[in-house]
């Protein structure tokens, strides 16, 4: 098996792991899953954010970002509004109860999976942290599909 075979399934399998336990933690303790959770943080960056936007940044269809806002709506953690720049345009933004429960799911990961971290020495950590920011630069370049537009570093996602 090639090292790049085997670093790509690691880090494949790690990440859908990761993601499935934090839906699984979130869904328990919040009743939220991870899609709604990961539309909640683009709105807190980006208020004002069209389905379009929202469904490019996660990688998800349309159709799947529209159920997912439709839940987000029902529960009172998100708004649809009028965009002020174009009348013709309807945008997501995040309400109060979604700022809330946006925080109590961020401390809720973070606890989560801090056993996980806590392994890692703090060089490693910053190692790790430098590594993905060089991996996720590559795949969110101009003209690939995908691609985030927020450019975030991992401090600000660390903060």
């Amino acid at each position: 098996m090639s090292s790049t075979h085997s670093l790509r399934y690691l880090l494949s399998h790690t990440a859908s792991i990761m993601s499935r336990q934090s839906d699984q933690v979130l869904q328990e303790r919040l009743g939220i899953g991870m899609s709604q959770f990961r539309i909640l943080m683009i709105l807190r960056e980006r208020q004002g954010a069209q389905q379009r936007l929202l469904a490019d940044c996660l990688g998800q269809t349309e159709a799947s970002i529209s159920r997912q806002l439709k839940l987000l709506l029902e529960k009172g953690m998100a708004d649809v509004q009028v965009n002020p720049l174009s009348r013709r345009e309807h945008v997501a933004v995040i309400t109060p109860k979604g700022e809330k429960i946006w925080q109590a799911a961020q401390d809720i990961l973070d606890q989560y999976h801090e056993p996980a971290f806590e392994q890692l020495t703090e060089k490693q950590r910053e190692e790790l942290a430098n590594l993905l920011r060089v991996l996720h630069m590559h795949y969110c370049q101009e003209g690939k599909p995908y691609v985030c537009d927020q450019r975030l570093t991992m401090e600000e996602h660390d903060t």
